[in-house]
């Protein structure tokens, strides 16, 4: 009967790692492409547009699908000033939330989309600008839509 010394086992394929060496490996990669994808937004069938007039103006994105997270600016024609924002979401499947921002950074406002259309109203203030900005949040988002309409306030 023969019998292989271990150090000849170990060593069978020049290169190979143990399986707890493999595992290591996959987890590693795993956690760089999830710190690679924190926010990237992926969306599908995108349909844009955005209209700005001297008395407000909306921003509408609709999609087949979106994944992901990622923060957008609106230009308006009013710097500095107090504007009255009205967000609308709706996704058929998966969630997906709006939130606006304020020139702090902090979430104004903040609108979960659902199969039945949502609505919120709520104020923000425009940097020098005339900017604010608005964060998306997707994960398995199917068949949604979102629009903001904004317009300043009277005072």
């Amino acid at each position: 009967m023969l019998k292989a010394s271990p150090k000849v086992m170990r060593n069978r394929w020049p290169g190979a790692r143990s399986t707890s060496g493999r595992a290591l490996g996959s987890a590693l990669l795993c956690s760089l492409f999830g710190v690679l994808l924190t926010g990237c937004f992926l969306i599908s069938g995108p349909v844009e547009s955005t209209d700005n007039t001297p008395d407000g103006g909306n921003v509408y994105v609709g999609f087949v699908s979106a994944d992901g997270e990622e923060i957008r600016t609106v230009t308006t024609n009013f710097p500095n000033q107090t504007l009255e924002v009205t967000v609308f979401a709706q996704n058929q499947r998966g969630q997906m939330r709006l939130e606006i921002m304020d020139v702090q950074n902090s979430v104004s406002l903040s609108v979960e989309g659902q199969a039945e259309e949502q609505a919120r109203v709520a104020t923000v203030r425009t940097n020098a600008a005339g900017e604010f900005r608005y964060r998306v949040r997707a994960t398995g988002a199917q068949r949604g839509s979102f629009q903001i309409l904004y317009q300043p306030t009277d005072g």
